[in-house]
């Protein structure tokens, strides 16, 4: 959506998109706009309640039914299991993507992780597609004059034009775009605490047919799942960033990641996206 900086902020129905690594800035940003105004969309929450519901859940089974005392109450109809997912608490959807390498390290063999992977992709494209039908329910049902999409850090990987072109229609697509400092400190954070991913899959085969060489190994089944994300996190900074500046430059606008530190309002988010208009 293109708009001039007058019509932005007179619009009666703002709608932005944002972009971007997690733990650049999205959630604080949004965090500014008034929940009681702002209908706050997240990606990755309507994947893991939505389209990953059952996978996550028959994941989280699998691992109970290992369990002899869990087992017997699961086969007995004597207990349900349920993931707990909110917007802040998304950890059933990344224990169902999981780590690749070493079984007895938790990690999962090449196929079943790009199964899961697979079925990543899928949902996040619907969970995109599902954006203009919540923009009409946040209004219309909700009766919330704003909305903001906080889109999922491996959307842009989706390679759809049909999502891209249909999220620039109905929104004002922002990039925050982090600089060298805060990329070193995303990087910084993914090796202290390494988390399970979604990879392109060709860019997937081609790290880790790197790692593999580097660490003379033969098998994903021998590599240490944790050393690989902490390895793989760098290059896919590297990966990704070209990728998200072609979204922004086709369909929406740039903001520099930094800035939203220094937000503190409502206001202070409205007149920084005029600022980029």
């Amino acid at each position: 959506m293109k708009l001039s900086r007058q019509q932005f902020l007179d619009s009666p129905n703002k709608v932005i998109t944002l972009l971007g690594m997690s733990g650049v800035g999205k959630t604080s940003l949004s965090s500014q706009l008034p929940q009681n105004q702002w209908y706050h969309y997240s990606g990755d929450y309507r994947i893991g309640t939505k389209y990953l519901e059952e996978p996550i859940l028959d994941n989280i089974k699998c691992h109970a039914m290992e369990q002899p005392f869990l087992r017997d109450l699961i086969l007995s109809d004597s207990i349900y299991i349920r993931s707990n997912i909110s917007v802040h608490h998304l950890k059933p959807i990344s224990t169902f993507l999981g780590k690749i390498g070493n079984p007895q390290l938790d990690g999962l063999s090449l196929d079943e992780f790009k199964r899961r992977q697979r079925l990543h992709r899928e949902a996040e494209v619907n969970a995109m597609t599902d954006v203009r039908e919540f923009i009409r329910k946040g209004r219309e049902i909700y009766e919330y004059p704003h909305f903001v999409n906080d889109a999922g850090g491996s959307v842009c990987e989706l390679g759809d034009e049909e999502i891209w072109d249909a999220l620039a229609e109905q929104s004002i697509v922002l990039y925050l775009k982090p600089d060298a400092a805060l990329e070193k400190l995303m990087i910084k954070r993914a090796v202290a605490d390494p988390k399970p991913m979604y990879y392109n899959e060709m860019f997937l085969d081609e790290q880790i047919d790197a790692f593999l060489r580097l660490n003379d190994l033969e098998s994903t089944l021998q590599m240490n799942p944790d050393e690989f994300v902490q390895w793989v996190f760098p290059r896919l900074i590297e990966y990704r960033r070209p990728l998200y500046e072609r979204i922004a430059e086709k369909h929406g606008y740039t903001i520099d990641a930094c800035r939203v530190m220094s937000l503190n309002s409502e206001q202070d988010v409205l007149d920084l996206i005029a600022e980029v208009l």
